[in-house]
């Protein structure tokens, strides 16, 4: 049902592509139309994050003929694919490179949904360029900042700052230039389903950033994960990242 969601995505960016799909949905045949743009909407699958149709549209979106804005419904965080706030942070200062950059360039997320009946919105906007920059960029450089986010939806706030406690604890020992935003979304804003996480961010001083996430099982699957064991979970995979 994802992958069948996606195809409709493309279809609805596109101008003129023409998709088959087999009696048993075992061959697709795919000719691509004209990118064409604009302002639309979609209602991804919940079987997957929102993060697996954005990946795609970030490569397309610069070389639409009309800007595209595109507003996304489904799962924003979820254990399988990047996050949309790992995107957000890590996909739109790398197209800045390529120079793709102005006001139009954003992610913005208006509604948190986590697994597995998702109830998440975001904004996605991108300006059109025909041409990008070259770029070099080898050197990665060292480690000046650690940034993150920790969102809890339709569970207690406390949760948020006790992953922040506990991820700090172990990041505090390498860095002091650490910040945590928490995020507790409410009411309409807070998506179908209850759950918590964490997505952190390392930026180096060449502008670099490495990335590491990690989010709650979804209801009635799995054993319940404490937000402490979360963050630190979190905090270490981020340093794996660093290391590696």
């Amino acid at each position: 049902d994802f992958e069948a969601s996606f195809i409709r995505l493309i279809d609805k960016v596109t101008n003129g592509s023409r998709i088959e799909i087999n009696q048993t949905g075992t061959t697709l045949y795919y000719q691509p139309g004209l990118l064409y743009g604009g302002s639309l909407e979609h209602d991804c699958s919940p079987s997957r994050g929102i993060g697996y149709y954005l990946e795609s549209l970030l490569c397309l979106a610069p070389f639409m003929k009309h800007p595209l804005k595109i507003v996304l419904r489904g799962v924003t965080n979820d254990q399988v694919d990047p996050s949309v706030d790992v995107l957000k942070a890590t996909a739109l200062p790398l197209l800045k490179k390529f120079g793709i950059d102005g006001e139009s360039l954003d992610i913005k997320i208006n509604r948190r949904g986590m697994p597995p009946k998702g109830g998440g919105e975001i904004l996605f906007a991108c300006p059109v360029r025909k041409v990008l920059q070259p770029v070099q960029f080898t050197d990665p450089g060292k480690i000046k900042r650690i940034r993150g986010t920790a969102y809890s939806v339709r569970v207690s706030p406390q949760m948020a700052n006790r992953m922040v406690e506990s991820a700090r604890g172990i990041l505090n020992k390498f860095l002091p230039d650490i910040y945590i935003y928490t995020d507790h979304m409410k009411g309409v804003s807070s998506g179908k389903s209850p759950g918590f996480g964490m997505c952190l961010t390392a930026e180096t001083i060449n502008g670099t950033i490495l990335s590491a996430e990690l989010a709650s099982n979804p209801q009635g699957q799995g054993a319940a994960v404490l937000p402490e064991e979360l963050g630190q979970n979190c905090a270490k995979l981020l340093l794996e990242e660093v290391y590696r």
